[in-house]
């Protein structure tokens, strides 16, 4: 696991931190895939000819890749282009795309039954008593739902907003929303691209949460570099028992 590296962070400047949610607070594989697979049983009930067409869960990434080349409008709501893609299936195999709705429901509410990193819990109750703190996420994860909106001030998803990260709008308006300007503000994510250089876009310090052994290789570096959570916390000021 990598150690903390310090570049230049401001601690006197953050008024408030924004955070990444899938595999920055819970790793999303293991939710995704628990969802396809629940995904799947739903439609063997439902929709049979579609179930079987999407047996594996790649030939199911693979109509999604599909559905992303023919809506690049949805490139942003990874939730529409989820159902839109259970839709083509659905078409494809001569069954009721209006059963998209539902089959996505039952995808979704699974979805959102995510494991939080060990360190996840303490961290975010010793940041959210020093700092607003507010989602910003490209995914379709749930504040309520995945039973983390107690740490937050607010969220805002790529889906909900009509623009994604590394966007600097959504940004600006998550700084906007608890009253800071962009460079008040700590931006914490796990992505070099949508997170890090995202946030330092948008005149945002910045901390790269990564939990395997990448090296820092994508242009600006990040103020601060974390194994975890907890690191971030004592990066910030926390005692090195933290939780």
């Amino acid at each position: 696991m990598p150690e903390t590296l310090h570049a230049g962070l401001d601690r006197q400047r953050i008024a408030a931190i924004t955070l990444d949610l899938d595999d920055t607070l819970w790793p999303v594989w293991p939710a995704i895939e628990r969802a396809e697979g629940v995904l799947h049983q739903w439609l063997q009930r439902h929709a049979p000819r579609t179930a079987e067409l999407v047996a594996s869960p790649a030939e199911l990434r693979a109509l999604r890749v599909a559905t992303e080349k023919e809506r690049s409008d949805l490139a942003h709501d990874l939730a529409a282009l989820r159902r839109e893609s259970i839709r083509l299936a659905l078409r494809r195999s001569g069954e009721d795309p209006a059963l998209a709705e539902p089959a996505f429901e039952a995808f979704y509410a699974e979805r959102q039954r995510v494991e939080l990193y060990e360190d996840a819990a303490p961290a975010l109750d010793w940041l959210a008593a020093r700092y607003p703190l507010v989602a910003v996420s490209n995914g379709n994860a749930d504040l309520g739902l995945t039973g983390v909106a107690r740490w937050f001030r607010g969220g805002f998803s790529a889906y909900l907003f009509g623009k994604a990260k590394p966007d600097a709008a959504i940004f600006h308006a998550a700084a906007a929303s608890v009253g800071v300007a962009a460079d008040q503000v700590l931006h914490v994510g796990d992505d070099a691209a949508l997170d890090v250089a995202g946030a330092l876009g948008a005149g945002m310090q910045a901390a790269w949460l990564v939990r395997d052994e990448r090296p820092w290789a994508d242009g600006a570096r990040p103020q601060l570099i974390v194994p975890d959570l907890r690191a971030l916390c004592v990066a910030l000021g926390a005692a090195p028992d933290l939780g």
